[in-house]
């Protein structure tokens, strides 16, 4: 599981940058903005019942306990 943010090279600081979600090797979700991307990247997890990645898994329970509060008064 991948979120990759693509900008634009003419413009080294690009604000309108996109990313896209792969999930292994499968592009599966293109051009949406940063955020949005985040969250439906956690969505997909959901709704695939996919496993986090062992390297990731404390990002994206951080990221689910703090920014979507999802099981936040629970320990892991």
């Amino acid at each position: 599981m991948k979120i990759a943010i693509i900008g634009d090279r003419s413009t080294p600081r690009s604000d309108h940058k996109m990313a896209t979600i792969v999930v292994e090797r499968t592009k599966i979700l293109e051009g949406k903005d940063i955020p949005r991307c985040c969250a439906l990247l956690m969505d997909i997890i959901y709704v695939l019942n996919l496993n986090y990645q062992k390297e990731l898994k404390c990002t994206f329970l951080v990221f689910q306990k703090l920014f979507l509060e999802l099981d936040g008064l629970k320990v892991s």
